[in-house]
């Protein structure tokens, strides 16, 4: 009976003695209840995050702060891996990144253009019209502006048509002046159509490069040729060819894109000034012969 009442002691007394002979990397005495706070021994202030939450709370992270941290930790690895290439690829893969940078920024002058003006100018354009069918001419007319492509033109041709100016010469002064626009439509674009035909040209040419670099150092290494030599050069010479196409593809599809943006509004000029001429407009319903511009 004895035996069996000492037995509860001897094994609470081992339990406890943890607690109390824990020390730091001193020698000094620790609490065990103080292990993991934040500013004991042992925490890293700048450790691992998931680490510490789950010391203190036992509770896995956030997942929004985890996702953070994921997305910090893709960002970086794809900021090294272009670092790479660009190590890797050599002058080409460089010409290529600039004419990238290039091709962006007039992609965004020509977006610019075509949508802050609106060239076309729909509305004001089937509104004249519309008002010009009718008869009353100097509504039409203040309806344009000097601004859009389609209406400066449209208003040219009302005027002249109006104010009976010869229409050889009406139609030789709307020649010149829709010429002039479409031109200025057209800006840019023949060095998006250059960019487009070099890049894949470009990547080809830093390709060929490569390879024959390859081949020369396995000409150099004689019957020691190492496989892994020779892959490395290989994927290292593809690299450009994939950036030139990757510059070219979205470059070309832009030039189309936009060279068909110029023929609607050379349609549309055309249409416009055709139902000026073809359909005449009935007797005047303004008394006034003020001519109001919008411009």
């Amino acid at each position: 009976m004895t035996t069996e009442a000492a037995a509860p002691d001897a094994t609470e007394t081992t339990s406890t003695t943890p607690e109390t002979t824990a020390t730091d990397a001193s020698g000094t005495p620790v609490d065990a209840a103080t292990q993991g706070t934040p500013g004991a021994e042992g925490s890293l202030p700048g450790g691992d995050l998931t680490g510490a939450t789950d010391a203190l709370t036992g509770a896995p992270l956030d997942p929004s702060m985890a996702a953070a941290v994921d997305n910090a930790e893709t960002a970086r690895s794809l900021a090294e891996t272009l670092q790479d290439w660009l190590v890797v690829g050599g002058p080409v893969v460089w010409i290529l990144l600039g004419m990238s940078v290039v091709a962006l920024t007039i992609l965004l002058i020509k977006l610019w253009q075509f949508y802050l003006p609106a060239p076309e100018g729909t509305r004001a354009v089937r509104r004249s019209l519309a008002l010009w069918h009718q008869g009353h001419t100097d509504d039409a007319i203040a309806q344009l502006n000097t601004r859009q492509t389609v209406p400066s033109v449209l208003l040219l041709a009302m005027r002249g048509k109006r104010n009976g100016t010869d229409l050889a010469l009406l139609r030789e002064e709307l020649e010149r002046v829709a010429t002039f626009r479409l031109n200025q439509l057209k800006m840019l674009l023949r060095p998006l159509e250059v960019i487009a035909n070099l890049a894949p040209l470009l990547g080809l040419l830093g390709t060929v490069l490569g390879m024959i670099v390859a081949f020369q150092n396995m000409e150099a290494a004689g019957s020691r040729v190492d496989p892994s030599v020779l892959s490395g050069g290989i994927w290292q010479a593809l690299l450009t060819t994939a950036v030139g196409l990757a510059v070219a593809i979205p470059t070309v599809a832009v030039h189309s894109w936009l060279e068909r943006r110029v023929e609607r509004v050379a349609a549309s000029i055309n249409d416009a000034v055709t139902q000026v001429f073809t359909h005449q407009p009935k007797a005047q319903s303004s008394a006034s012969g003020k001519v109001v511009n919008a411009a």
